[in-house]
């Protein structure tokens, strides 16, 4: 079956994308000159490069022109984990390159610390009245220098005040991780958590951070914990840019994941 037009232009510029003939960052000819490269109508180009756009090949920026992307080793995040570790899902250093060695290089930003009035959608997850005192805890993330996620933690501010949790205040990395020095501070013990995964458009800081152009998109990954009373004690809210992050879940007793060539698995 013969392809649509706009289907055979963008299969030629996808091959030329893919063979180095159009490297990352080189913008493409104009629409015009495509046009008459191919000739094909505007809409027919138009549509090719949105399905070229659609597939992560290339980014509309406005005012400029289009450009190539730069190809991604994407950012392979197991969020299932151990509960009591609290690490995974972005927390620790529990992700795999899904291409290639697992030479990865992970790194943080400064923690930046402050004191808030949770808002209806934290009060919710945590379970407290709107507008309940909370410690928020934000920090950047890469790996390979590159920005791979943003995470804002909520603590419930009694963990301060009637507790021993002084070190949440702190705009320092709490290094065993807040479930373990939480569990040494205040006698709570993380026995699980929940996951609830959004996706939508970047909010500006987002957009800045990672790169984004307008049309681009993040995950948000909602992780409440809950401790041995069935009470939640923290909410973890991590935005990932979809352009280069994939996520596993692992459900009962599963091998660990293999890439590369040669391997069992293709791909997660």
């Amino acid at each position: 079956m013969t392809q649509p037009m706009y289907r055979q232009v963008a299969e030629d510029l996808r091959r030329q994308i893919e063979s180095g003939e159009l490297p990352a960052g080189r913008q493409l000819p104009s629409q015009l000159n495509l046009q008459q490269r191919y000739s094909a109508s505007r809409n027919t180009i138009s549509d090719a490069i949105k399905w070229l756009t659609s597939v992560g090949l290339v980014e509309t920026r406005p005012g400029q022109g289009t450009f190539v992307i730069a190809k991604v080793d994407p950012f392979v995040t197991i969020l299932s984990a151990d509960p009591g570790t609290g690490f995974g899902g972005g927390e620790g250093a529990t992700y795999l390159s899904q291409v290639g060695e697992q030479h990865r290089s992970p790194s943080t930003g400064p923690v930046r610390v402050e004191i808030q009035d949770a808002p209806a959608e934290v009060a919710a997850r945590l379970r407290v009245p709107n507008g309940t005192q909370v410690v928020v805890r934000h920090q950047e993330r890469y790996i390979d220098g590159t920005p791979w996620s943003l995470q804002t933690s909520f603590y419930p501010m009694k963990f301060v005040t009637s507790g021993d949790a002084d070190r949440l205040m702190m705009a320092t990395e709490i290094t065993e991780g807040t479930v373990l020095y939480l569990k040494k501070a205040v006698g709570l013990q993380q026995v699980g958590y929940r996951d609830w995964i959004t996706a939508r458009a970047p909010v500006q800081n987002e957009m800045s951070f990672f790169g984004l152009p307008h049309d681009g998109m993040v995950y948000v990954i909602f992780r409440t914990a809950f401790d041995q009373d069935g009470r939640p004690m923290r909410l973890t809210v991590t935005v990932f840019p979809i352009d280069r992050n994939q996520f596993i879940v692992n459900v009962g007793d599963v091998p660990e994941p293999q890439y590369g060539a040669g391997a069992d698995e293709a791909g997660p």
